[in-house]
Parts: C-alpha cells; structure tokens; sequence
C-alpha cells in the first residue's frame, strides 16, 4: 500500500491524471480510476473496481470488487457527448454492479442520491434519478430515463421499463416487470408487474401513525373500486382527503407522465 496522512492508495490501483481523490479514500487493488472522476472524503473502493467518465461520488461510500461505475451509456442514440454520473454520501455499491452516465437527450446527468444499498449485478441505466435510501437487489435493471423516488425497494431479478416512475416507498417483489408507473407506498408482484396493495409492511417500519396508514387503505380501495377513470378518481381523492401521505399518491397520479399506469388489480 502506498499511504499518506490523507489517502491508503494500493500500488498496484491505476489512478489516471486529473482524478480528484477525497481525504481518507482507500483504494484497493488492481482499481481503474479515470481522470475526470472525483471521490468524496472517505470512500473506499475495495479492488477491480473500474470508474470512468465524469464521475462524482459522494463521501463515505463503499463500493465492491468488479463494479463498473460511470460508463457510457448503453444507447445507440449516444454519439459521445459530455455526460455525467453524480452518486451522493454512504451509498454500499456492491460486487458486478454497472452505473451508466446520462444522455444529452435525458437531460444529461445520471444521478443517485444518498443512503442507497445497490446489492450484486444490479444495472442503473442512463438518466435514471434514483432518491435517497433505495434499496435494488441482486441482478435487478432499471432502465433509462426511471425515477426511482425515496424509500423504493426492489427485489432481486426484477426489471424496471424506460421512463417508468416508482413513488415513494413503494415496494417491487422479486420477479417482476414494472412496464408502468407505480404509486407511493404501492406494492408490486407477479410476473408482469401488479399493483396489489400497500407497502403496508414498509409504512409500519417508519413509523407512520395508524391514521394515516386507515387513510392510505381507504384511498387504495377508492382507486381500486371508485367511479370513472383512474385519474378521475385519484382527483377526487384530493378534494376529500385531509392525510398527506394520500396527497402525495394525488400529486403522484396527477402529474405528468410518459407511462401509463399499475392500477389496483391490474398488469
């Protein structure tokens, strides 16, 4: 190991020219880290981890062996334009896992909040927003241009369409094609993706009061079983509801979107 008051850097780890290296890093063996890439105080690359591109990664994360973090994107559009990965604090990016940067016609930038847990072989495509204490397990993809809101779990094998958005704390069973957008706090299963309830499981364990929790069931069975379209019915939830967390699934359903949605009951 070559060591400094600042930085553990292994001999045989590449660092190109131009990398900027935050205080504390430790860099393992056998690491690639290219000369637009800036790491955050802290962070530690265990070994063969390979980062490329204009790649900014927050402080005090871990990332594992084989990950390759801030490559092209995987586009045929993509015709080498300046584009950008940008990952936040204390994200665990473990074994196999690929982090593409953006597009020029996604808006650029590829971005991934704080807090997150991306477990082995999980694929995060171009120009997908990811939020903060996200959770994708083993071998699941999001492909380009998702949204992944705060507190989304999901599971192992699963596929997430383009241009899909995942509400806030919505979970995804293992599994499953998500080919539409999936209000917060939904619960996601079969095959090709159902929306089947609440992520009840999840609003207990962050503490959401009871009636806010009776709130959320009630609105579920309304879009579920409610009069007219979708949309329709979600609006009218906003002008009845008082609980904020059925707000949020308003807002959610009634902002613009490129997908359709998963309704209760339905692929």
């Amino acid at each position: 190991m070559a060591e400094t008051s600042e930085t553990t850097i292994h001999p045989a780890a590449v660092i190109e020219d131009g990398a900027q290296i935050g205080a504390g890093c430790v860099i393992g063996p056998f690491c690639h880290i290219g000369p637009e890439v800036r790491l955050g105080a802290g962070t530690e690359l265990k070994s063969h981890v390979v980062i490329s591109g204009k790649t900014d990664i927050g402080p005090d994360c871990v990332i594992f062996p084989f990950a390759c973090i801030g490559e092209i994107p995987q586009d045929l559009k993509f015709k080498g334009e300046e584009t950008r990965l940008v990952i936040g604090a204390r994200n665990r990016i473990r074994e196999h896992v690929t982090m593409n940067a953006g597009t020029e016609g996604g808006g650029g930038v590829t971005r991934v909040g704080d807090d997150g847990l991306f477990m082995a072989g999980c694929h995060v495509a171009h120009d997908v927003q990811v939020g903060n204490r996200v959770i994708i397990v083993n071998n699941a993809a999001l492909a380009g241009h998702c949204v992944l809101e705060d507190d989304v779990i999901i599971g192992g094998l699963s596929g997430v369409h383009q241009w899909v958005r995942i509400g806030q704390g919505a979970i995804i069973g293992a599994v499953t094609m998500v080919t539409n957008d999936v209000i917060p706090y939904g619960l996601v299963q079969a095959p090709r993706g159902v929306l089947d309830g609440l992520n009840l499981v999840g609003l207990k364990r962050r503490g959401v009061a009871r009636k806010d929790i009776t709130a959320l069931r009630a609105a579920f069975q309304m879009l579920a079983q409610g009069d007219g379209a979708f949309q329709d019915r979600a609006r009218r939830l906003g002008e009845e509801t008082e609980s904020a967390y059925v707000r949020q699934i308003v807002d959610f359903v009634t902002a613009s979107s490129d997908r359709s949605y998963l309704t209760p009951g339905a692929g």
